[in-house]
């Protein structure tokens, strides 16, 4: 029994790195200078959802067991982000439904992207949803194209790597003038 108490801890602190590497990486300065996504609360948000989507797709192949965590630790962040930015109490519910509705719709359209033979579904979606354009430009060519990178690079990612919280996405500079 005390022995469940110390793995509990340890798969704690594997989703907080797990979801540290997803927030660290949506931040980085140039996914909104090379590839203008807006900085913005929007901007940020749509980011995270985009990382947040592929290291659960990877780890549904891993060990489901770590995805509702992750998602939770995704809504602890919220929460608190939306409560630091002065959302009332009253308030913070339906802001997090609103979100929790964005994250799932977003879900089902960039798995829908990943399985359709089309490489042109993924960069719809994400010009649709990062973007918000009806059509495909360039800066959703280059982000479809890293975001493609980034599901490889984290598919070659061993178990015990993921399982540790020791994902890591490529780098997006790479990818942004390919």
């Amino acid at each position: 029994m005390i022995f469940g108490i110390f793995q509990r801890r340890r798969n704690n602190r594997n989703i907080q790195t797990l979801y540290g590497a997803i927030v660290a990486q949506a931040r980085l300065p140039c996914f909104y200078t090379l590839y203008e996504v807006a900085d913005s609360v929007e901007g940020r948000f749509e980011l995270i959802v985009l990382h947040l989507v592929l290291l659960l797709r990877r780890l549904g192949t891993v060990d489901r067991a770590m995805e509702q965590p992750l998602f939770d630790a995704f809504c602890r962040d919220l929460d608190d982000n939306l409560r630091e930015i002065g959302v009332g109490d009253l308030a913070v519910p339906r802001e997090m439904r609103r979100f929790g509705e964005a994250f799932y719709g977003r879900q089902a359209v960039y798995s829908e992207a990943f399985a359709a033979g089309d490489p042109r579904e993924l960069e719809k979606a994400l010009a649709r949803n990062i973007f918000d354009l009806t059509d495909i430009d360039d800066r959703a060519m280059r982000l479809a194209r890293y975001t493609r990178a980034a599901a490889s690079h984290l598919d070659g990612e061993t178990q015990d790597r993921l399982l540790a919280g020791q994902a890591l996405f490529p780098g997006p500079e790479a990818f942004a003038d390919a």
